[in-house]
């Protein structure tokens, strides 16, 4: 058994889950054990325990198997010790409480790891469990009836860093926006009509909002600016086509805005998807008929209705409504046809809070479409709330009652709001605390983590100001690393690729701040209780490649999180 690995942590999992089954293959032919089948991998887990002090990895196996062993489950862990083959990775197992085996490795395979992030440096932590899976992850898709919200932030944060992970573990990703202009066209046309009102107002007209206007100083301001640009001209349209015209400028400029707030907050997206594209090419009707040849629809109260109920849903949904215009679902269907038509093997929908019950009507019309099970995944994220000093708060007037996510980020910087939008489950609400987050003190997670990237690029700065030679990553003795915080530091780096790797598959974008959080705390204490520049010119050797280690992998989970790493602050 080797300790060596291109994935240290899930490697030295899958290799100590291996020596248990083989243990209990030979304690079974030994008589010792009466296991009737032996168990797989995943049949008991292989988990870091909470202290060192129980070792490098806890395994639960023989509490699993001891009601089928027939034995109490401590027994079933000294037979399991007694008989585990020879390894070069594990030093010594120690039997603990009612019968976890506590697994001491050899250092080795904390020396494997370090020098695979030397080696591959900015590659360090990916994986191919995704290769040759083409995703698409489309997230925010506000409807464009004004300025992007605090809520849409922590949307674009978590959709952003998703698809992130997804590419480092091998997928194409493809990040989607979806412009609802078309099947909303009556908040559209209102919204149009109160962007209206404002431009002549500040024209000095005499002109009133409409009862039902959207509010916000947002739309003062941009009706006063097509005032400065455009002047009086639109005064002479007629009534209708003023409506038109407004309404199209209020999308445009509404879409544009969310392009560059969404761009200064480091989301990219490789579409901009339209819903009209959808109703001019005719695929809100093509796909409302597809469902009627496949027996999925009927008629009733002068609507076409889709058959949910026949796929578990509580009711039938309409798609057809009786004016003769396409219900919001047939859109939504006639959109994800166009996903699978473009060769998607996987498609990502991150909503809203307000929206969890269009979930089993869409997943019920893609089944009824044909599309395999699982191929959309529906992602509900939870609201967020900003507070200062435990009090809600609302920063500014000038999106009505919304919060816009410009001025967040304006207050607190694209860095911060993002890893704050991180910190929680996406599935759990977020309270956003403003006081902490303009902290520049170790109190304040997203300074502490980018301070112990700057605190490195220090180290590495002053080595070379001393004519210290950065060492070769493969001419270094890491055994010299016996440390207590060295140690801790190795198998922080070592954990890196498995937390990429279950963050992804697990779609949990938190576990990335939490895993930076930890990081940076273990090299704090290492810098606080380590001297790195000594006098020994091997152990500074070693713990210069430490560092470097740190440096490539506290980088990279910025890279992820979509954050600055500074060489300075």
């Amino acid at each position: 058994m080797s300790a060596s690995s291109s994935q240290p942590t899930g490697e030295i999992k899958r290799l100590i889950a291996q020596s248990v089954i083989g243990a209990l293959a030979a304690a079974r032919e030994a008589g010792e054990l009466a296991l009737a089948d032996l168990p797989s991998a995943d049949a008991f887990q292989v988990e870091r325990p909470p202290s060192p002090e129980f070792g490098d990895w806890s395994c639960n196996a023989a509490m699993v198997l001891a009601k089928a062993a027939k034995q109490p489950p401590r027994r079933v862990a000294e037979t399991i010790v007694r008989h585990l083959p020879p390894s070069e990775l594990i030093e010594r197992v120690e039997v603990a409480g009612a019968g976890f085996l506590n697994f001491f490795l050899k250092p080795a395979w904390l020396h494997a790891a370090v020098h695979e992030a030397l080696e591959r440096d900015a590659d360090y932590g990916k994986n191919d469990t995704l290769r040759g899976r083409k995703i698409q992850v489309e997230f925010v898709s506000a409807n464009p009836t004004g300025p992007l919200n605090v809520v849409s932030g922590r949307a674009a944060a978590y959709g952003d860093t998703l698809a992130g992970l997804l590419a480092w573990c091998g997928a194409e990703i493809t990040r989607e926006y979806y412009v609802n202009d078309a099947l909303h066209s009556t908040q559209i046309e209102r919204f149009g009509l109160s962007l209206e009102a404002r431009y002549c107002q500040a024209l000095g007209q005499d002109k009133p909002l409409p009862a039902d206007a959207y509010q916000g100083e947002y739309l003062a301001e941009m009706g006063a600016q097509i005032a400065h640009e455009h002047g009086d001209r639109y005064l002479a349209l007629s009534e209708a086509e003023r409506v038109a015209a407004f309404t199209g400028m209020a999308l445009a400029r509404i879409v544009a805005d969310a392009k560059a707030v969404l761009e200064a907050f480091g989301v990219r997206y490789q579409v901009w998807f339209h819903e009209s594209q959808l109703v001019k090419s005719g695929a809100v009707e093509a796909v409302v008929e597809a469902l009627r040849q496949a027996g999925h629809t009927y008629e009733a109260e002068g609507a076409v209705w889709f058959r949910a109920t026949a796929f578990g849903v509580e009711k039938d949904e309409v798609l057809i409504r009786r004016t003769g215009q396409p219900a919001y679902l047939a859109g939504d269907l006639a959109y994800h046809r166009d996903k699978h038509e473009r060769g998607f093997s996987h498609v990502i929908d991150i909503w809203g809070p307000d929206h969890h019950g269009h979930v089993a009507r869409t997943l019920a019309g893609v089944k009824a479409l044909g599309y395999p099970e699982g191929w959309l995944e529906i992602i509900i994220h939870q609201m967020v709330r900003l507070v200062r000093g435990g009090e809600l708060v609302r920063m500014s007037k000038r999106a009505g009652e919304i919060v816009a996510l410009s001025d967040l980020v304006s207050d607190v910087g694209k860095d911060v709001a993002r890893f704050f939008f991180l910190m929680r489950s996406a599935d759990a609400a977020l309270d956003f605390d403003l006081e902490l987050a303009k902290q520049e003190s170790e109190e304040n997670p997203v300074y502490y983590v980018q301070y112990g990237h700057a605190r490195i690029c220090s180290i590495l700065r002053e080595a070379e100001k001393r004519g210290v030679p950065l060492p070769r990553w493969g001419e270094v003795n890491l055994a010299l690393l016996r440390e207590p915080d060295e140690l801790a530091l190795m198998r922080a780096l070592a954990d890196f690729p498995e937390e990429v790797e279950q963050a992804a598959h697990t779609r949990g974008a938190h576990r990335m701040t939490r895993y930076a959080q930890e990081l940076a705390r273990i090299f704090h204490s290492f810098y606080t209780n380590c001297r790195v520049l000594g006098d020994d010119p091997a152990l500074t050797a070693a713990r210069l490649a430490l560092v470097q280690a740190s440096r490539i992998v506290l980088r990279n989970v910025c890279g992820i999180l979509g954050i600055e790493a500074p060489e300075r602050m």
